[in-house]
């Protein structure tokens, strides 16, 4: 008698698990990790003096904004030699304010030399101008600072300047 039970638990369970498995295969049923999201690669950025490196996606505007990435840096550009990367300070930035004048910065395949540093109040910024192209190749670096604000968002912004040196593979 126990035989038998086994052997219709058998026929029971192995042709709906097969049908399980069917449909898994057809409706791409995968698991995914709760709120993850996936970005496209566009480049890579590495500050050695902060032992930073970390993936680039390029953005687009959307609403008016550019959607900083959780996790990495995001990169736009809409002027000729001026590309800016943006990131949360609380994550791939948390170290950003340890940098000095004179710091490298690797980026794509190019090293460039950190000009420039200001901490200025988030109104205070005209990203047209930050934005607008120059003589040089120059990245502007920029990352939430100052008080954090109940939308996520922050009171400052800290901006580094960096100009092209040379490429890294001369």
């Amino acid at each position: 008698m126990e035989i038998r039970a086994r052997l219709d638990f058998r026929k029971i369970v192995i042709p709906l698990y097969a049908v399980c498995f069917v449909v898994y295969l057809i409706f791409g049923l995968t698991p995914t990790s709760a709120g993850a999201t996936y970005y496209e690669i566009s480049g890579n950025l590495e500050i050695p003096a902060i032992d930073l490196n970390s993936d680039v996606t390029t953005l687009n505007i959307e609403d008016h904004q550019l959607k900083t990435p959780r996790t990495i840096v995001g990169s736009y550009s809409r002027s000729e030699n001026k590309t800016l990367l943006i990131g949360h300070s609380s994550t791939v930035f948390s170290k950003l304010d340890q940098i000095w004048v004179g710091d490298i910065v690797n980026y794509n395949g190019y090293s460039y030399l950190v000009k420039d540093i200001i901490v200025d109040k988030k109104e205070n910024i005209n990203m047209r101008e930050l934005l607008r192209a120059a003589e040089t190749d120059t990245l502007i670096i920029m990352t939430c600072a100052g008080n954090d604000l109940e939308d996520g968002d922050a009171t400052h912004r800290l901006i580094i300047t960096a100009e092209i040196m040379s490429s890294l593979d001369e």
